[in-house]
């Protein structure tokens, strides 16, 4: 019987998502420690710990062993990513667990964030001792009232040092008396040095984060692992997604410059979401055209890479039907930019993904003849009067009713290829 990822009382704002959990308890630290040894521990061995919610159990289980009345603690750090603000690590002695969250834009927006202690020290950098027992306290700060009744004496938010990335730390203690002088000292201390390892963790994030932005994942992942040399790179079987927008040399002659990235991006929002949605990976986007892959090794659900590909696709056409339909206000105030139509073509074959250019601005891309094919299946869509064209190997792979538009010439292309389309 499989666990439910979230069996304590825990709840989470609508745009804080729950990514993962550790239940490993005080087994995570030793059983007796120091302040010293915790700080050697910091300076040594945990600068081999590449996974911050690993660190920041270990941590906190380190202070409750060298003797800490710690009860709770958090950890918040921003990052740079074009949808997230940033991730909280959560901690509490009662359960044991710790938790990661994924912290959405939005939560900045919300009541609940803007009156509590973390706004406000994220606003003035100054550190907050407050407890949660004090009716004028309580007034000031919502969350009081969920501390006071877990009997919490002592709230401290402390700012950790940041690039600007906003980052701070909460711990709590249910002692009556709240933290001793010392005690409160040695978390400091502790923190100060903690804060090396948040900021290290905070620029291999951004790094990660900026390559999926403009790379992929797949491709991302391999520049952070060190794939950056010219001509380095793996040779993959995949579908071909190469996709185009009808009309665009039209619209951009008709529309404002600023007017036609709103289009293109309300455009790709729906083609590439679907592409991602379907577990396929988006190359590259060339002024209205979209490059992407479907590995043939890839997980899509006990799908094939050819019907994963082709789902994405219906997918999409319907995601720019909607757009079509009901544009969000921004879109709808520009005249003459619908309806959008897209053209898609999907080949499978051999290719090569890895860097090429030149040695000081390379690309992380597919290459070959594959690619070159799925273009020019692409470009037949408008000919043949079809929005999704695929070729004989993809037809082969994929489980879905496909008919025979028969054999074409392809620019570049030796022999004539065979053109599918879905059924009806």
């Amino acid at each position: 019987m499989h666990r439910p990822l979230d069996p304590a009382p825990r709840s989470y704002a609508s745009a804080a998502t729950l990514l993962k959990r550790s239940a490993r308890g005080p087994a995570s630290a030793p059983a007796v420690t120091s302040a010293a040894e915790i700080e050697g521990w910091l300076l040594g061995e945990a600068l081999h710990c590449v996974d911050q919610l690993d660190l920041f159990e270990q941590f906190v289980w380190r202070l409750v062993a060298a003797g800490l009345p710690l009860d709770r603690a958090s950890l918040h750090v921003g990052t740079l990513h074009p949808q997230l603000y940033g991730f909280a690590w959560n901690w509490n002695v009662a359960d044991g667990l710790c938790d990661e969250v994924k912290v959405g834009a939005a939560v900045l927006t919300g009541s609940a964030f803007l009156k509590s202690p973390l706004a406000e020290v994220l606003r003035d950098g100054r550190m907050l001792s407050l407890d949660p027992r004090d009716d004028e306290t309580a007034q000031r700060y919502p969350i009081m009232a969920d501390l006071r009744a877990l009997d919490i004496s002592q709230y401290l938010v402390l700012p950790l040092g940041g690039a600007g990335y906003h980052n701070v730390a909460t711990v709590a203690t249910r002692r009556p008396d709240g933290f001793a002088g010392a005690e409160f000292a040695t978390i400091q201390r502790l923190l100060t040095v903690f804060a090396l390892h948040v900021e290290r963790h905070i620029a291999l994030q951004i790094s990660a984060n900026v390559l999926d932005t403009y790379l992929g994942g797949a491709a991302g992942r391999q520049v952070l692992e060190g794939s950056i040399r010219r001509g380095t790179g793996t040779r993959i079987e995949a579908v071909i997604w190469s996709s185009d927008l009808r009309g665009f040399t039209d619209r951009a002659e008709r529309l404002a410059p600023e007017q036609m990235i709103a289009v293109l991006n309300a455009y790709f929002d729906a083609m590439a979401g679907a592409v991602v949605a379907g577990g396929g990976e988006v190359l590259k986007f060339i002024g209205d055209g979209l490059l992407a892959v479907f590995p043939l090794d890839g997980d899509y659900g006990g799908k094939t890479a050819a019907d994963a590909a082709l789902a994405a696709a219906e997918a999409s056409e319907q995601a720019v039907a909607a757009l079509n339909a009901a544009p969000p206000p921004d879109l709808a105030a520009i005249g003459g930019w619908a309806p959008l139509r897209s053209g898609i073509g999907l080949h499978e074959g051999a290719v090569f993904f890895g860097n090429v250019g030149a040695p000081e601005r390379l690309d992380f891309t597919v290459i070959g003849k594959a690619v070159n094919a799925a273009s020019r299946i692409e470009g037949l869509c408008k000919k043949l009067g079809r929005s999704i064209l695929v070729s004989g190997p993809v037809a082969a792979a994929s489980t879905r009713a496909l008919e025979s538009l028969g054999r074409h010439d392809l620019r570049g292309v030796a022999e004539p290829v065979e053109i599918f389309a879905l059924a009806g």
